[in-house]
Protein backbone atom coordinates (compact mmCIF):
# COMPACT_ATOMS: atom_id res chain seq x y z
CA UNK A 1 0.00 0.00 0.00
CA UNK A 2 2.40 2.51 0.67
CA UNK A 3 4.16 2.16 -2.29
CA UNK A 4 0.66 3.39 -4.01
CA UNK A 5 0.81 6.17 -2.28
CA UNK A 6 4.53 6.92 -2.98
CA UNK A 7 3.68 6.63 -6.62
CA UNK A 8 0.79 9.00 -6.12
CA UNK A 9 3.11 11.47 -4.27
CA UNK A 10 5.53 11.39 -6.98
CA UNK A 11 3.37 12.00 -9.30
CA UNK A 12 1.70 14.97 -7.79
CA UNK A 13 5.35 15.82 -7.95
CA UNK A 14 5.45 14.94 -11.56
CA UNK A 15 1.93 17.08 -12.58
CA UNK A 16 4.49 20.64 -11.66
CA UNK A 17 6.81 20.16 -14.69
CA UNK A 18 5.94 21.90 -17.68
CA UNK A 19 7.10 18.66 -20.06
CA UNK A 20 4.35 16.40 -18.19
CA UNK A 21 1.97 19.02 -17.24
CA UNK A 22 0.28 19.97 -20.75
CA UNK A 23 0.25 16.15 -21.52
CA UNK A 24 -2.46 15.81 -18.63
CA UNK A 25 -4.69 18.39 -19.71
CA UNK A 26 -5.43 18.07 -23.73
CA UNK A 27 -6.26 14.11 -23.36
CA UNK A 28 -9.50 15.03 -20.85
CA UNK A 29 -9.72 18.66 -22.55
CA UNK A 30 -10.33 16.56 -26.41
CA UNK A 31 -12.73 13.89 -24.71
CA UNK A 32 -14.78 16.02 -22.25
CA UNK A 33 -15.64 17.88 -25.77
CA UNK A 34 -16.34 14.86 -27.78
CA UNK A 35 -18.71 13.41 -24.95
CA UNK A 36 -20.37 17.07 -23.77
CA UNK A 37 -21.51 17.00 -27.92
CA UNK A 38 -22.51 13.56 -27.90
CA UNK A 39 -24.85 14.12 -24.29
CA UNK A 40 -26.46 16.83 -25.92
CA UNK A 41 -27.59 15.57 -29.52
CA UNK A 42 -28.52 12.14 -27.41
CA UNK A 43 -29.94 12.75 -24.17
CA UNK A 44 -33.70 12.49 -24.85
CA UNK A 45 -34.02 10.17 -27.41
CA UNK A 46 -30.96 8.14 -24.79
CA UNK A 47 -33.77 8.37 -22.17
CA UNK A 48 -36.93 7.75 -23.98
CA UNK A 49 -35.19 4.54 -25.63
CA UNK A 50 -34.38 3.43 -21.95
CA UNK A 51 -38.14 4.14 -20.45
CA UNK A 52 -40.01 2.61 -23.47
CA UNK A 53 -37.59 -0.81 -22.88
CA UNK A 54 -38.47 -1.11 -19.38
CA UNK A 55 -42.42 -0.14 -19.58
CA UNK A 56 -42.33 -2.53 -22.30
CA UNK A 57 -41.36 -5.09 -19.63
CA UNK A 58 -44.31 -7.52 -18.70
CA UNK A 59 -45.47 -6.96 -15.30
CA UNK A 60 -42.95 -4.87 -14.15
CA UNK A 61 -44.00 -2.21 -16.59
CA UNK A 62 -47.45 -2.06 -16.17
CA UNK A 63 -46.68 -1.25 -12.43
CA UNK A 64 -44.69 1.52 -13.46
CA UNK A 65 -46.90 2.77 -16.00
CA UNK A 66 -49.67 2.11 -13.52
CA UNK A 67 -48.27 4.73 -11.06
CA UNK A 68 -47.50 8.32 -11.72
CA UNK A 69 -45.25 8.11 -8.42
CA UNK A 70 -43.25 4.61 -9.44
CA UNK A 71 -42.95 6.26 -13.14
CA UNK A 72 -41.20 9.73 -12.03
CA UNK A 73 -38.81 7.62 -9.49
CA UNK A 74 -37.65 5.11 -12.71
CA UNK A 75 -37.24 8.39 -14.54
CA UNK A 76 -34.79 9.98 -11.84
CA UNK A 77 -33.28 6.78 -11.45
CA UNK A 78 -32.94 6.39 -15.53
CA UNK A 79 -31.50 10.10 -16.08
CA UNK A 80 -28.83 9.64 -13.95
CA UNK A 81 -27.92 6.34 -15.11
CA UNK A 82 -27.38 8.47 -18.18
CA UNK A 83 -25.47 10.62 -16.90
CA UNK A 84 -23.05 7.95 -14.93
CA UNK A 85 -22.56 6.08 -18.44
CA UNK A 86 -21.39 9.10 -20.04
CA UNK A 87 -18.24 8.92 -17.39
CA UNK A 88 -16.60 5.73 -18.19
CA UNK A 89 -17.02 7.07 -21.78
CA UNK A 90 -15.01 9.77 -20.87
CA UNK A 91 -12.67 8.38 -19.37
CA UNK A 92 -11.86 5.52 -21.67
CA UNK A 93 -11.91 8.19 -24.55
CA UNK A 94 -9.23 10.19 -22.26
CA UNK A 95 -7.39 6.61 -21.26
CA UNK A 96 -6.81 6.13 -25.00
CA UNK A 97 -5.56 9.32 -25.83
CA UNK A 98 -2.98 9.22 -22.93
CA UNK A 99 -2.08 5.27 -23.71
CA UNK A 100 -1.39 6.05 -27.36
CA UNK A 101 0.29 9.41 -27.43
CA UNK A 102 0.34 11.24 -24.31
CA UNK A 103 2.06 8.48 -21.95
CA UNK A 104 4.68 7.55 -24.56
CA UNK A 105 5.53 10.83 -24.46
CA UNK A 106 5.62 11.62 -20.36
CA UNK A 107 7.06 8.16 -20.10
CA UNK A 108 10.49 9.40 -21.72
CA UNK A 109 10.56 12.74 -19.92
CA UNK A 110 9.57 11.07 -16.59
CA UNK A 111 12.13 7.90 -16.97
CA UNK A 112 14.73 9.91 -18.00
CA UNK A 113 14.56 12.09 -14.99
CA UNK A 114 13.62 10.06 -12.07
CA UNK A 115 14.69 6.34 -13.39
CA UNK A 116 17.87 7.21 -15.55
CA UNK A 117 19.70 4.59 -14.09
CA UNK A 118 17.46 1.81 -15.26
CA UNK A 119 18.13 0.10 -18.50
CA UNK A 120 15.79 -0.23 -21.68
CA UNK A 121 15.43 -3.71 -22.49
CA UNK A 122 12.63 -3.34 -24.36
CA UNK A 123 9.87 -6.43 -23.62
CA UNK A 124 6.99 -4.45 -24.71
CA UNK A 125 6.39 -3.03 -28.26
CA UNK A 126 4.68 -0.18 -29.69
CA UNK A 127 2.29 -2.59 -31.43
CA UNK A 128 2.17 -4.90 -28.57
CA UNK A 129 0.57 -1.92 -26.53
CA UNK A 130 -1.98 -0.83 -29.50
CA UNK A 131 -3.20 -4.67 -29.19
CA UNK A 132 -3.18 -4.84 -25.73
CA UNK A 133 -4.79 -1.75 -25.64
CA UNK A 134 -7.75 -3.00 -28.13
CA UNK A 135 -8.51 -6.10 -26.61
CA UNK A 136 -8.82 -4.23 -22.92
CA UNK A 137 -10.89 -2.09 -24.84
CA UNK A 138 -12.78 -5.01 -25.98
CA UNK A 139 -12.98 -6.88 -22.53
CA UNK A 140 -14.26 -3.36 -21.21
CA UNK A 141 -17.00 -2.97 -23.16
CA UNK A 142 -18.68 -6.24 -22.80
CA UNK A 143 -18.50 -5.91 -19.07
CA UNK A 144 -19.84 -2.66 -19.75
CA UNK A 145 -23.00 -4.17 -21.57
CA UNK A 146 -23.74 -7.23 -19.41
CA UNK A 147 -23.61 -5.20 -16.36
CA UNK A 148 -26.15 -2.52 -18.06
CA UNK A 149 -29.44 -4.69 -16.68
CA UNK A 150 -28.27 -4.46 -13.07
CA UNK A 151 -27.46 -0.51 -13.41
CA UNK A 152 -31.03 -0.28 -12.17
CA UNK A 153 -30.21 -1.41 -8.72
CA UNK A 154 -28.90 1.13 -6.55
CA UNK A 155 -25.25 2.14 -6.18
CA UNK A 156 -25.04 -1.02 -9.17
CA UNK A 157 -24.40 1.94 -11.82
CA UNK A 158 -21.70 4.03 -9.73
CA UNK A 159 -19.41 0.40 -8.80
CA UNK A 160 -19.46 -1.48 -12.38
CA UNK A 161 -18.36 1.64 -13.73
CA UNK A 162 -15.24 2.10 -11.51
CA UNK A 163 -14.63 -1.51 -11.34
CA UNK A 164 -14.36 -1.78 -14.90
CA UNK A 165 -12.54 1.05 -15.64
CA UNK A 166 -10.01 0.58 -12.67
CA UNK A 167 -9.29 -2.54 -14.55
CA UNK A 168 -8.91 -1.53 -18.05
CA UNK A 169 -6.19 0.83 -16.68
CA UNK A 170 -4.55 -1.48 -14.98
CA UNK A 171 -3.95 -3.18 -17.90
CA UNK A 172 -3.61 -0.81 -20.38
CA UNK A 173 -1.63 1.54 -18.10
CA UNK A 174 0.47 -1.24 -17.04
CA UNK A 175 1.70 -2.40 -20.09
CA UNK A 176 2.51 1.06 -21.53
CA UNK A 177 4.61 1.63 -18.47
CA UNK A 178 7.38 -1.39 -18.97
CA UNK A 179 7.24 -2.00 -22.09
CA UNK A 180 10.15 0.44 -22.75
CA UNK A 181 12.37 -0.39 -19.25
CA UNK A 182 11.47 -4.17 -18.57
CA UNK A 183 12.73 -7.24 -20.67
CA UNK A 184 10.36 -9.88 -21.31
CA UNK A 185 10.73 -12.35 -18.10
CA UNK A 186 10.59 -8.61 -16.09
CA UNK A 187 7.80 -7.86 -17.77
CA UNK A 188 5.42 -10.88 -17.45
CA UNK A 189 6.22 -11.10 -13.72
CA UNK A 190 6.23 -7.73 -12.40
CA UNK A 191 2.03 -7.46 -14.17
CA UNK A 192 1.50 -10.88 -12.38
CA UNK A 193 3.28 -10.06 -9.12
CA UNK A 194 1.88 -6.48 -8.40
CA UNK A 195 -1.75 -7.18 -10.37
CA UNK A 196 -3.86 -6.18 -6.67
CA UNK A 197 -1.97 -3.53 -6.16
CA UNK A 198 -2.46 -2.06 -9.31
CA UNK A 199 -6.18 -2.99 -9.55
CA UNK A 200 -5.99 -0.60 -6.19
CA UNK A 201 -4.17 2.31 -8.16
CA UNK A 202 -6.56 1.72 -11.10
CA UNK A 203 -9.31 2.03 -8.87
CA UNK A 204 -8.36 4.68 -6.62
CA UNK A 205 -7.34 6.85 -9.90
CA UNK A 206 -10.55 6.43 -11.49
CA UNK A 207 -12.30 7.96 -8.67
CA UNK A 208 -10.99 11.34 -9.54
CA UNK A 209 -12.85 11.19 -13.02
CA UNK A 210 -16.34 11.77 -10.74
CA UNK A 211 -14.62 15.22 -8.77
CA UNK A 212 -15.60 18.11 -11.05
CA UNK A 213 -12.68 19.99 -12.63
CA UNK A 214 -10.07 17.18 -11.50
CA UNK A 215 -11.91 14.76 -14.13
CA UNK A 216 -9.86 16.79 -17.13
CA UNK A 217 -6.47 15.37 -15.76
CA UNK A 218 -7.79 12.48 -14.47
CA UNK A 219 -6.57 9.42 -16.98
CA UNK A 220 -3.68 10.95 -17.67
CA UNK A 221 -2.53 11.30 -13.82
CA UNK A 222 -3.64 7.45 -13.32
CA UNK A 223 -0.87 6.76 -16.85
CA UNK A 224 1.88 8.76 -14.76
CA UNK A 225 0.79 7.20 -11.52
CA UNK A 226 1.79 3.42 -13.05
CA UNK A 227 4.71 4.92 -14.85
CA UNK A 228 6.09 6.00 -11.27
CA UNK A 229 5.00 2.61 -9.56
CA UNK A 230 5.93 0.11 -11.77
CA UNK A 231 9.55 1.35 -12.63
CA UNK A 232 10.30 1.90 -9.21
CA UNK A 233 9.00 -1.30 -8.92
CA UNK A 234 11.11 -2.57 -11.87
CA UNK A 235 14.09 -0.73 -10.02
CA UNK A 236 13.63 -2.37 -6.63
CA UNK A 237 13.29 -5.55 -8.38
CA UNK A 238 16.58 -5.45 -10.36
CA UNK A 239 18.24 -4.20 -7.14
CA UNK A 240 17.30 -7.34 -5.54
CA UNK A 241 18.61 -9.54 -7.98
CA UNK A 242 22.07 -7.90 -7.91
CA UNK A 243 21.68 -6.43 -11.24
CA UNK A 244 23.68 -3.20 -12.43
CA UNK A 245 22.17 -0.42 -13.18
CA UNK A 246 23.11 2.55 -15.29
CA UNK A 247 24.91 5.10 -14.34
CA UNK A 248 22.06 8.60 -14.46
CA UNK A 249 23.05 10.82 -17.22
CA UNK A 250 25.22 13.17 -15.39
CA UNK A 251 23.38 16.95 -14.27
CA UNK A 252 24.82 20.23 -15.30
CA UNK A 253 26.95 20.78 -13.07
CA UNK A 254 28.85 17.78 -12.74
CA UNK A 255 29.37 18.36 -16.39
CA UNK A 256 30.99 21.29 -15.64
CA UNK A 257 33.11 20.56 -12.82
CA UNK A 258 34.65 17.10 -14.84
CA UNK A 259 35.36 19.75 -17.50
CA UNK A 260 37.11 22.51 -15.70
CA UNK A 261 39.09 19.19 -13.44
CA UNK A 262 39.77 17.99 -17.10
CA UNK A 263 41.41 21.43 -18.25
CA UNK A 264 45.19 21.69 -17.71
CA UNK A 265 46.61 24.24 -15.21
Amino acid sequence: MWDVLVALGRSLRSFARLDVFGHLIWPGIVSALLWTIVAVLSWAAAVDTIMETIQGLGWVGDKISASVWAAGIVLILVKLCVVLAFVPLFYVTSSLLVATVALPMMLNSVARRDYGELEQRHGGSSMGSIGNTLMALLWFVLTIVASLPLWLIPGVALIAPILATGWLSQRVFGYDALMYHADHDEFVRLRQELRPKMLLLGGGTTLLAYVPVVNIIAPAFSGLAFVHFLLEALRNERQKRGVSLLDPEPSSASENSNRLAAKPS
